[in-house]
């Protein structure tokens, strides 16, 4: 492995993170999913091809791996544990109540939604991709991008703020 795709690597943890995070709604099993990512992305690393995106292959594995626990789990009849929240630190203690709940109330509807729409949201919303940048990550039309991204708004603003679905 050359010094340049270890730097790469490197620098992608943080958004690996970020996906990983909002794939799973917990720190802990994010940080789970990134290592066994890193994991699986170097003991295949001869199957990515350079001048390709590294970010988007990255993404792909990390995705596929948490799409195989997922199955895993309902084959087992498992389900994960919830995250505590992070405490919100500053400003009074009524507003950093309220941010919790939002917050609370928020992940706990990102988990409620399909996963290609979550999938969507993390990489637009939480990474920062542009919408072409998530369909080539995705492999998909920036269409269906739009589409899902859409979807997936309107329903996390329905389930945060109690509206009928």
């Amino acid at each position: 492995m050359s010094d340049d795709t270890r730097e790469q690597i490197i620098s992608l943890l943080p958004r690996l993170r970020r996906f990983a995070y909002g794939l799973t709604g917990s720190t802990d099993e994010g940080d789970d999913l990134v290592q066994a990512a890193c994991e699986r992305a170097l003991s295949r690393l001869h199957q990515w091809q350079p001048g390709t995106r590294l970010d988007s292959w990255m993404f792909r594995i990390a995705q596929t791996i948490w799409l195989d626990r997922l199955r895993a789990r309902r084959v087992r009849g498992e389900t994960a544990p919830p995250e505590v929240l992070e405490r919100i630190s500053g400003g009074d203690a009524a507003e950093a109540s309220e941010h919790r709940l939002v917050l609370r109330k928020t992940r706990e509807a990102m988990q409620q939604l399909p996963e290609d729409q979550r999938v969507v949201l993390v990489l637009v919303t939480v990474d920062g991709l542009s919408y072409r940048e998530a369909a080539d990550t995705l492999g998909v039309p920036t269409g269906t991008v739009m589409s899902r991204l859409a979807r997936a708004r309107v329903r996390l603003h329905q389930l945060v703020h109690g509206h009928a679905a």
